[in-house]
């Protein structure tokens, strides 16, 4: 069974918690690219907007080729506790059909469970089958603090079962 990681990350929780599962459940890796710059205060709000109300991307790459894949992990951070525009786009843009999914997400705070019901939503309605899902709170945390939880939540959800 292939396992491929697919991951949207602007500050770089959502990567390395990527890249840590990538590393430990032997899984390919692709990291989503926004085209739009959302970097700045006022970016910011205008992001969350997007996000709350699911405007689509340019993003890169534009859209994946799934055959190969029989597990694939989805991850993105919350924005206003719904996934990125980014994701949200990639998700209408692929076909899930007979894919087990596991989705994930960092948040700051809160909205992480609303930001994975949504993504669930998404991807059911497109004939994926999500088989399990996590958020992370990744406020004031070092990469090594984010390292380990991930490293925690493979052991506590048994991760590793999914890609066997």
């Amino acid at each position: 069974m292939k396992t491929l990681i697919i991951y949207y990350s602007e500050g770089g929780s959502t990567k390395i918690i990527a890249r840590t599962l990538s590393m430990h459940l032997k899984a390919d890796i692709i990291e989503i690219e926004d085209l739009k710059k959302r970097s700045g205060i006022g970016s910011k709000l205008v992001s969350s907007i997007n996000a709350f109300r699911e405007s689509k991307t340019e993003i890169n790459p534009s859209t994946l080729d799934l055959t190969d894949y029989d597990l694939i992990y989805i991850g993105t951070p919350t924005w206003a506790n719904n996934p990125v525009p980014a994701i949200i786009t990639l998700i209408d843009r692929c076909d899930w059909k007979g894919k087990d999914i596991i989705l994930f997400t960092t948040m700051g705070s809160t909205g992480g469970q609303a930001t994975l019901d949504r993504l669930e939503e998404k991807v059911t309605l497109r004939g994926g089958r999500v088989v399990q899902s996590f958020s992370l709170k990744t406020k004031d945390k070092t990469p090594e603090d984010i390292i380990n939880d991930t490293e925690t939540i493979i052991k506590m959800l048994d991760l590793k079962m999914y890609g066997a």
